[in-house]
Order: C-alpha cells, then sequence, then structure tokens
C-alpha cells in the first residue's frame, strides 16, 4: 500500500470515495452507511478546499495500491488543540471493508499524531452509529460522555430524522 498526503489534485477522488461509502446505494456494499438517515453529498471538493485553507496543518491521508491506482482509503487529521488530534472523515472502499484498511489507518494516524507531539486522538460518530461506536472502542478509543450538535443544513448531507447528534470518543496514544 502506498500512503500520501492528498493534493488539490486528489480532492475530487476523495470526495467520491467519501460519498460512496457514507452515503447512497453504493454505501450498502459497505457496513459504514448512513444512507438510512442521511441522504445527499457527504462532502465535496470545494468544502474540502475550503477546509483545508481553514486549517493549513490538517492533512487527508490516502492509501492506494499503486501509485495512480483508484484511491482505497483515506482519512483526515488535524491538531485539535494541546496534544489532542482530531481523527476524521475515516473512509474505506465499501467493498474493501472487511480488508483491515480501516485499523490499518487508524495506526497511521496515530504514528503521524504521535510524531508531531500528540498525545490523545479524538474523533465524533453519529449517536446512532452502535455497530460504529463498538468497532472504534474495539480499537482503543471510549466514549467521554460530550456530545456535540448534529450540523443541520446540507453541509453533511440532509439529514432524515431530527435527533441526530455526535458523541465524542477519545483514544490514548
Amino acid at each position: 500500500m502506498l500512503l500520501h498526503a492528498a493534493t488539490d489534485a486528489d480532492l475530487e477522488a476523495v470526495a467520491d470515495l467519501v460519498n460512496s461509502a457514507y452515503r447512497g446505494e453504493s454505501s450498502r456494499a459497505g457496513w459504514t452507511t448512513e444512507a438510512d438517515y442521511l441522504t445527499g453529498q457527504r462532502t465535496d471538493a470545494d468544502a474540502l478546499r475550503r477546509d483545508r485553507a481553514a486549517s493549513p496543518e490538517a492533512a487527508i491521508l490516502t492509501l492506494r495500491e499503486v501509485e495512480d491506482g483508484p484511491l482505497l482509503a483515506s482519512v483526515w487529521v488535524e491538531p485539535a488543540g494541546g496534544d489532542v488530534w482530531y481523527l476524521g472523515m475515516l473512509t474505506v472502499r465499501p467493498d474493501l471493508q472487511t480488508a483491515g484498511l480501516g485499523r490499518a489507518l487508524i495506526d497511521i494516524v496515530e504514528s503521524y499524531a504521535r510524531a508531531r507531539g500528540g498525545k490523545r486522538l479524538k474523533m465524533t460518530v453519529v449517536h446512532i452509529r452502535d455497530t460504529l461506536i463498538a468497532w472504534y472502542e474495539r480499537r482503543g478509543f471510549h466514549l467521554t460522555g460530550a456530545e456535540e450538535p448534529f450540523p443541520h443544513g446540507e453541509e453533511f448531507g440532509i439529514p432524515l430524522r431530527g435527533d441526530l447528534k455526535f458523541v465524542v470518543m477519545e483514544k490514548s496514544l
């Protein structure tokens, strides 16, 4: 596997990968679908560009099997203050979601953050994602008890239910 920090030229492929894994019919090929409670796009290349401009120390790390091959997985990582790093948008191509790439990306993010002084990883997960929360718990994350509101608007898609919120999870490095 080849690991690279995404360039501007990769952002369209990253957005396509994220949308295919979380939304619409293509997402149902994997186990990370949000299609039953969110519709619309999860992101697009322009939103990723804006997010990167707003957080210049952030990186989108990508995995490919070969140089210039299709994108297999990606993850957003950024400093969140002090010794905490935020892990977000962990995405694996739906047909590869049982191949261990998610675990590999978490290991990569841990090393990435540790090399930059990180002592903890923080992330948010939609509160109704019990299976995903359990998956992260098996990888050492724990629920902190903190919650954050879900952005009701079209930035992250269109909620099909009004009670969505994020739970905060952390992991010590």
